[in-house]
């Protein structure tokens, strides 16, 4: 039977996940501290709202992308400990996946950023 669903226990996991990524995955840190000052000086930015909206959630995007592509890391991992290929190509697309988010990411803030100067 599937346990009731609870506002605060589901919160309580994220913010364990969320402490998770911080303690076993060094990208996520490294990602982290990259993505707050640029949140922070998007403020500073004399862009529209819209704009401001998408330069964070491109950044954010990172994150999310990086918290599934360490869960699917860890499913592989959980799975097995045998080097296979499919285990490989799993884990190679979820880390693909996360380059074309930073990718994306870079994009959108030098387009924006490019407009802002010239």
């Amino acid at each position: 039977m599937k346990p009731k669903y609870n506002f605060f226990k589901n919160t309580f996991y994220a913010i364990s996940g969320i402490k998770s990524m911080f303690k076993l995955e060094k990208s996520f840190k490294i990602e982290v501290f990259i993505i707050i000052p640029l949140i922070l000086f998007s403020f500073w930015l004399d862009v529209s709202f819209f704009e401001h909206w998408i330069l964070v959630f491109v950044l954010f995007l990172i994150l999310i992308v990086e918290s599934i592509n360490t869960a699917i890391e860890s499913n592989v991992d959980l799975c097995t400990e045998e080097i296979h290929n499919n285990a490989k190509i799993a884990k190679d697309c979820a880390s693909s996946a996360v380059f074309f988010a930073i990718i994306l990411s870079v994009f959108t803030w030098g387009y924006v950023l490019f407009n802002l100067l010239y």
